[in-house]
This record gives structure tokens, sequence and C-alpha cells, in this order.
């Protein structure tokens, strides 16, 4: 293992192997994996903690890595010196947070943002590859669970073309309702992570400004309401309206 991942590994100390080893387990591509396999992995990857709030970053150019989220929830994106960053994917616990080393193109940052605290563990390339060897099951569902992404992020750039701020900050909040959602009495459904604007115009490709004013015009339509820094669905047909709108 690189000097690199000894680095990172100090970071998270405080999570004992065994519990390493019972989140790693859990991840989507490993699961079926035996107990030796995964312990493994355990010993070849690092592991980072993040607390809520905090970012990592690592650049194409360092090294060839997977990137998994064992446990939390994270936000990936694209840093960007004059405007917005790019949010690239939204991820929750237990699937692969982003790969490293690969783009036909400048180097660029990958900067995982922890939305709650998160543990992260980090793969280097050639010991994926020896896993997929002799556990090809693994190499499918990797495919399988990245062309999911590709079809996800060919749609949102669908969206950037075809409408406005609103209709894609009302697709984004029906999205995170549907996949996040919890059902109240009332009908209604919160979200249960706080998202800034910021996060959230980084996720349809606006800014804040215009962020701000998208959100007033789904409260206007009765669409969502946000209580505590809370988004709630209050009318889930009417955001579906919302978000079918096009230039």
């Amino acid at each position: 293992m690189s000097n690199i991942w000894t680095n990172i590994r100090t970071m998270s100390d405080y999570v004992s192997p065994a519990e390493q080893r019972r989140l790693l387990a859990k991840v989507d591509i490993l699961e079926g994996l035996t107990p030796e396999e995964v312990e493994r992995l355990a010993l070849l990857s690092a592991s980072v903690n993040l607390g809520a709030g905090e970012t990592f970053a690592l650049v194409d150019e360092d090294c060839r890595t997977l990137l998994l989220l064992a446990s939390g929830r994270a936000r990936v994106h694209e840093p960007h010196a004059a405007g917005p960053d790019l949010t690239i994917s939204m991820v929750k616990d237990r699937t692969v947070v982003a790969q490293t080393g690969f783009a036909a193109r400048p180097s660029h940052a990958v900067v995982v943002e922890a939305l709650e605290p998160s543990v992260l563990r980090i793969l280097e390339w050639e010991d994926l590859e020896d896993l997929v060897l002799r556990k090809p099951e693994v190499g499918v569902k990797i495919i399988r669970l990245l062309s999911e992404r590709l079809a996800s992020c060919e749609g949102r750039l669908s969206d950037l073309i075809r409408k406005e701020v609103p209709a894609r900050l009302a697709g984004l909040v029906l999205d995170l309702s549907e996949r996040q959602g919890v059902l109240l009495g009332d009908g209604s459904r919160r979200i249960p992570t706080r998202y800034t604007h910021r996060q959230l115009a980084g996720m349809v490709g606006s800014n804040r400004e215009a962020l701000t004013r998208a959100f007033g015009r789904l409260r206007q339509a009765g669409a969502v309401e946000v209580r505590d820094r809370h988004i709630y669905v209050t009318d889930a047909d009417a955001l579906e309206r919302l978000a079918e709108v096009e230039r």
C-alpha cells in the first residue's frame, strides 16, 4: 500500500477494525463476498471519516482509485473558481462514490462533501482489478451501477437544455422525496437531509440567487414548504407538473 493511503488511514483510527469490516461488507458491489475476501479488502483499502460538512478531495493525477461510501450520505462535485461548483452525484451509504485517474482530459479534483457523518473507503485500482478477476460478479455489479449513473447524468444534461431552473429544481426535489422522503401523518414528505441553497444550486446547474427565486415559485404553487431548513413536499402532483414544464 502506498504512503498516501498510510497517511489517510491515520484519520480514522478511532473506527474499530471489526466495524470497518462490517461496513465494507455492506457496500452494494461487495455484497456476497466471503468474510475472507472482505478482510482482505479491509487491509488493502484506506478508510477516511468525515464529519457533516467536511470534504475530501483526490486529483486524477494522484492515482487511480475507486472510492466507496461505507456509511453516511455525500455529495460528489467539481469545484469551480469562477462560479458555482457542479454536482456530479448524490450518494447514500453502501455504494460507489467515484473513480479517479481515468479521464481522458486535464486532471481535475473530485470533491466528496459529507452531508452527514460518513465513512469512505479508498481502493487502489490494481487491487480492484485483482478482485474482479477472482470474483467477476463484482465487475458486473460495477458495470450496472455506473450505467445507471451515466443514464442519470444524461437525463440531467437533457434537463439543463430543455428546462428552466424552477422545473429542474422541482424534478430534483421530487427525486429526493421519492428516494429519501419520510411520509408524515398529514400526507406530506420530509426530506431528512438539510440541503443549503448552494448545494441545491450545484445539483441543478444554477447559482444561489436563481435557486432562491425558483424555490419561491415552488412555494407559491403550494408544492413545497421549508421548515427548520428541511424541505417538505406538500403537493407531489403540483411538483410533478412543475417538473415537466419546458422552456
